[in-house]
């Protein structure tokens, strides 16, 4: 099985709810919108199961689903042209993000 770049596999991890929250905290780089920069460090480093409840604390803290990346695309509109993120734009979907 063959993961392309963006998407690498996660052996050994366990990801309860309070190392998922865990992901809910942190300083996005300079020029870089912070809610963005948690959403795509969520996505690059869970499991779809994971990600899921990872939005719903992202949610119910009111951070921005929509919120734009350093070339101005949501995640949705960035993984929606990953082959591998499929799931993980459903969720977004599911949870009321737009492209």
């Amino acid at each position: 099985m063959s993961l392309k770049k963006d998407k690498q596999k996660v052996l050994g991890e366990v990801f309860d709810d309070e190392r998922i929250a865990g992901f809910l905290v942190g300083e996005a780089p300079e020029g870089v919108n912070r809610d963005y920069y948690l959403l795509e460090r969520a996505y690059r480093s869970m499991k779809a199961d994971n990600f899921a409840t990872f939005i719903r604390l992202f949610q119910e803290q009111n951070l921005d689903l929509d919120s734009p990346g350093p070339d101005g695309k949501t995640l949705l509109a960035r993984i929606e042209e990953h082959r591998q993120g499929t799931d993980y734009a459903e969720i977004l979907k599911a949870a009321g993000a737009r492209a």
